[in-house]
């Protein structure tokens, strides 16, 4: 016998993410980022690749960001070049292996810098990377609609 009493929940949809592979080699004409063999990497692509633009690209482009990070209060003023050194070194490591990890824009205002990415897993290893070395507080918010990931690091 079935359950008929349980949520179910509708899977949350990337419009930045294809179901369909793209054709192999594809290079994207924005960063030159290639895909091959099922996923996005960083080498020269062969003269005869499908010229696209990957999803890292065209959140760029829109202005739409798959993760954002928050860092709040004085601390962070007070160590901001220590800060910014080890947000730097997290995305250096992980963009060289996965191009479509990147920052995509830093604003200041007042006590609050805010951090917004391409791939929400980049806004999740930088807050935790911040976490790990400064402690204080950490906080993520998945929304129930769309696939922003919030991060919230304050101390």
């Amino acid at each position: 016998m079935t359950r008929r009493d349980r949520l179910i929940r509708e899977r949350n949809h990337d419009v930045y993410r294809t179901d369909k592979k793209l054709p192999d080699p594809s290079a994207c004409t924005e960063c030159r980022a290639m895909y091959r063999a099922g996923r996005w990497q960083w080498g020269d692509p062969p003269v005869d690749a499908k010229q696209v633009i990957c999803p890292a690209c065209k959140r760029v482009r829109d202005d739409l960001p798959a993760g954002e990070l928050k860092l709040v209060g004085a601390f962070q003023l007070e160590h901001r070049e220590e800060i910014q050194g080890l947000i730097r070194n997290v995305e250096e490591r992980e963009v060289k292996n996965h191009p479509l990890k990147r920052i995509m824009q830093v604003t200041e205002q007042d006590d609050t810098v805010t951090i917004t990415t391409a791939d929400a897993d980049l806004a999740r290893s930088i807050g935790d990377a911040i976490h790990h070395a400064y402690q204080g507080e950490l906080d993520y918010h998945y929304p129930g609609e769309g696939d922003l990931l919030r991060v919230r690091w304050e101390r």
